[in-house]
């Protein structure tokens, strides 16, 4: 089987924001409890976290993460988790039914986050709380001393303020799971009232408003036109939610749902311009894909039957090759939309739906969706260029048409690389890729990375870490201006090419 594609500099969808590969740690199951945080493990640091987690965490390179939640975020009390850890309160979280001890708050989590190089996402509650509370949190985050909030942090050993600039106003506000769920006007009244309060004390802070929980909410469209309308002048974002689904019965269905990802953000990027256009608005509001995933169900460990303890496991999920290669091409709908998605938060990042698995007081290790997330965040940086594939697809009941290749292309000027990430999605067939790359001169392969195997349904595991990784072997030649790239059944692919962008060949 053969695909052409051609790629020009000049034909760019836009520069691509380092947040777009943000992560999210919520206080459910493994996540903080016996995930990042386990203070009787062999590598903990002198606050409790394991040093191995750290390490892997660095080596994905995660520039943004969300917190503290999720579900959980809709009955939290930020205050319980400040102070002395010898006098906060053990409450129990109805949201995930667990035992919450708060030996881990707001300030430990920045101090962790600050050590892998991560700035924090924060979320504020709107199921319980309101805008008051979330004004306080602000206040104890970002601003000096002088006064209550601010002194608090300075009095529990913190001087220096946070500056965190992107607040997430609630959590999946319509769904009916969520603790202190609304409709979209009470939801937008209350959204409106605290982003207004928060710019007054912080103007300069990024506000990310709830969307619907996922695009096969009743209430999408709808939800989105309605929140947007009463609080378009005071935020800046509006949130996506969608996890995919394996049961393994389908596996060419399954990779096509990352078309529906690119309609799920076309569509909401629609609503956004909708509004303004009925508003009179020259503001844009962009996308924050602050939760997305995807849940193999064959592979999972979920002790929820069994409430009310710390850290349980829960929401584990072992995910395979096939995985990967969705995630893979996830995360090129999220560049490939670049110029209106400008943050994005694979959830979560330990333990639960996670590219890093622990054992207590054993070892940590990457799962195969590790590797796509991380090649893909080190070397997808720079600026998206237009990529159009001319090559043959199928057909699902959910989607017309699916190429059988799914690639975008990063120029990234400073390196004078140009980096091109595709996924074969046919099981069966090997894919010729001929690209040709115009008014780039001199151009050379770097590498070709290449992660497949034999089996779709391989897994790594505690005691097969290394079962499914890349390896630099894959097949491009190089012959002028063009490249030809061999893309391996069922494979993740990234070809790291160096060239000049010809000042003699700019149009």
């Amino acid at each position: 089987m053969k695909a052409k594609m051609m790629l020009h500099p000049s034909f760019q969808v836009g520069k691509v924001n380092p947040r777009i590969f943000g992560s999210f740690i919520e206080h459910m199951g493994r996540a903080v409890y016996n995930g990042i945080y386990e203070p009787n493990h062999p590598t903990a640091d002198r606050n409790g976290f394991r040093q191995d987690v750290k390490q892997m965490v660095k080596e994905l390179n995660v520039p943004i993460i969300r917190y503290p939640g999720g579900n959980f975020l809709s009955g939290y009390d930020w205050k319980d988790g400040v102070g002395p850890r010898e006098k906060r309160p053990r409450k129990l979280d109805p949201a995930w039914q667990q035992l919450e001890p708060n030996e881990v708050g707001t300030d430990e989590f920045h101090a962790w986050a600050k050590e892998v190089g991560s700035e924090v996402m924060m979320a504020v509650n709107l199921g319980t709380k309101g805008p008051e509370e979330a004004a306080q949190l602000l206040e104890y985050c970002n601003m000096p001393a002088g006064s209550l909030y601010a002194d608090m942090r300075v009095k529990n050993g913190h001087e220096k303020p946070y500056g965190d600039e992107v607040w997430c106003l609630g959590n999946e506000m319509d769904g009916i799971w969520q603790i202190g769920c609304r409709t979209a006007e009470d939801y937008g009244d209350i959204a409106r009232k605290t982003a207004c309060l928060m710019k007054k004390v912080a103007p300069g802070v990024s506000l990310v408003a709830c969307g619907s929980s996922s695009m096969d909410m009743p209430s999408f469209g709808l939800w989105e036109e309605t929140v947007l309308e009463k609080c378009y002048d005071h935020i800046d974002c509006i949130s996506l939610h969608q996890y995919f689904a394996n049961d393994y019965s389908d596996g060419p269905a399954y990779l096509a749902n990352s078309v529906k990802l690119d309609t799920y953000i076309d569509g909401v990027i629609a609503l956004c311009d909708a509004v303004a256009a009925r508003l009179h608005k020259q503001k844009r509001i962009n996308l924050s894909v602050d939760e997305w995933n995807v849940w193999p169900m064959r592979y999972r460990s979920d002790n929820a039957l069994d409430p009310w303890k710390i850290g349980p496991a829960r929401e584990e999920y072992i995910f395979a090759m096939e995985d990967a290669l969705l995630v893979g091409s996830m995360l090129m709908s999220l560049i490939r939309r670049c110029d209106r998605v400008e943050m994005a938060c694979m959830a979560q990042l330990v333990n639960v739906c996670a590219p890093i698995m622990t054992v207590p007081g054993g070892a940590a290790w990457k799962q195969t969706i590790y590797y796509p997330f991380q090649l893909t965040s080190k070397y997808g940086r720079g600026v998206a260029l237009q990529t159009k594939v001319d090559c043959a697809g199928y057909s699902t009941a959910a989607c017309h048409f699916v190429p059988f290749v799914d690639t975008v292309a990063v120029w990234n000027e400073e390196e004078k690389e140009v980096i091109i990430f595709a996924v074969n999605r046919s099981k069966s067939e090997e894919i010729l890729l001929d690209v040709t790359l115009e008014r780039f001169d001199d151009i050379k392969l770097i590498e070709h990375v290449v992660l497949a195997h034999m089996d779709p349904d391989a897994i790594n595991s505690p005691e097969q870490p290394d079962n499914v990784v890349p390896h630099a072997d894959g097949m491009t030649t190089v012959d002028e201006n063009e490249i030809h790239v061999h893309l391996r059944q069922y494979s993740w692919n990234m070809i790291r090419l160096s060239g000049e962008y010809s000042l003699s060949n700019k149009l």
